[in-house]
Order: structure tokens, then sequence, then C-alpha cells
């Protein structure tokens, strides 16, 4: 089912490790709905940078992101939240130029270097928080 022009409930729920575990990753019917918030902030990102992005790690339910020893408050759980890396660009500078470009989100991490978190609110109707972190090896801190 296509949620956008270039991105699908396919790849916002395909998991290997789900695969691996006989895990049925299925949204329900709210989860759906968050995962096509997800999906339109996933489409602006691709049309910011005009290039492919590739999703890591989309949507979660709660016996996958148990298997892959994720926290009970994750984003993921909701369909709120993917993992992505976006092509020729290394994840700094793609939560750089998403800071820049107006673009709203309600999370945005870089991770180790090695891809970006981005997330919409958990509920509709609340504000995205424009929260950008860094997480590595020295812990948390504010996106610098």
């Amino acid at each position: 089912m296509k949620l956008t022009k270039n991105f699908s409930l396919q790849e916002l729920t395909a998991s290997g490790t789900a695969a691996r575990l006989g895990i049925d990753n299925t949204p329900n019917d709210t989860q759906l709905q968050n995962l096509r918030r997800l999906a339109e902030l996933l489409q602006q990102v691709r049309d910011h940078f005009n290039a492919p992005v590739f999703i890591n790690s989309g949507f979660r339910c709660k016996a996958l992101n148990d298997a892959v020893g994720s926290k009970d408050t994750s984003q993921h759980l909701l369909g709120c939240a993917a993992d992505i890396r976006i092509s020729n660009i290394s994840p700094h500078q793609g939560v750089q130029a998403i800071q820049k470009s107006g673009i709203l989100f309600d999370q945005i991490i870089c991770e180790y270097d090695s891809w970006i978190h981005i997330s919409v609110s958990n509920h509709p109707s609340d504000p995205p928080r424009q929260n950008a972190l860094t997480i590595d090896k020295k812990g948390v801190r504010v996106f610098a």
C-alpha cells in the first residue's frame, strides 16, 4: 500500500528481525494513521534533498521492539518514527539541513553519525517539538 509518492506501508513495517523470529509486525488502525503522517514527513525530506531516503527501521510492534532491545517509550511503537539514511548525505549533514529547511518534525536525532532518527508527534493534535539531538559514545546532547 502506497502511503505517499515514494513510501509504502511495506517499507515502513519491514524488519529482518521480525521475519527471522516470526513476529507479525502489522500495525493497528491508530498506528497506520501515524505511519501515514510519518510517510508524509519522510516525503518532505526526500523532496527537500531530491534524493532517495532509505528506511533502516520504521514501525515496531511491541514484540519486535522488545526483540531489538528498544525502550517501551520508543516512538517506533506508535508508528511515529523511522531511522533513515539519505543517499549521499551524512547523518550529521542531513540533520543540519533538515533543521534549516523549515520541515516540521517532532524529534530528529543524529545517532552515532550512522543514521537519522526522525519522528512526527505522538498525537496528530500535538505540535511538533522540533527537538534535535545527537547520540554517540559521549551520550545524549543537543545537536550542534
